[in-house]
């Protein structure tokens, strides 16, 4: 039998900030949005037979037995966010022979 998995939703309120709300069933899930598919291609295996909602990006993993669903704009957002943090370069020494 398959773990469950809390279903975490993450949206945007009114004045900017994220909301996040967990779920522990998919039933609670689906009384607000409409079920479209399954996932069955994520390079994630525990993802596989996912529900895909309409409206929604996911699922993603986040944690142990946490999948995130993003509302569109909040995916984006953090996608450039993400994006746009510079990494740490290290810089090599270069050794004179």
């Amino acid at each position: 039998m398959a773990e469950e998995k809390t279903i975490r939703i993450v949206t945007r309120g009114k004045n900017g900030e994220l909301r996040t709300r967990d779920y522990q069933h998919e039933e609670s899930v689906l009384k607000m949005h409409t079920q479209i598919g399954i996932d069955d291609c994520s390079t994630d295996l525990s993802l596989r037979g996912m529900p895909v909602f309409r409206g929604l990006i996911g699922p993603m993993p986040e944690a142990k037995g946490v999948v995130r669903y993003e509302a569109p704009e909040v995916f984006e957002s953090l996608t450039k966010e993400w994006g746009a943090t510079p990494t740490g370069r290290k810089s090599r020494r270069r050794t004179s022979s």
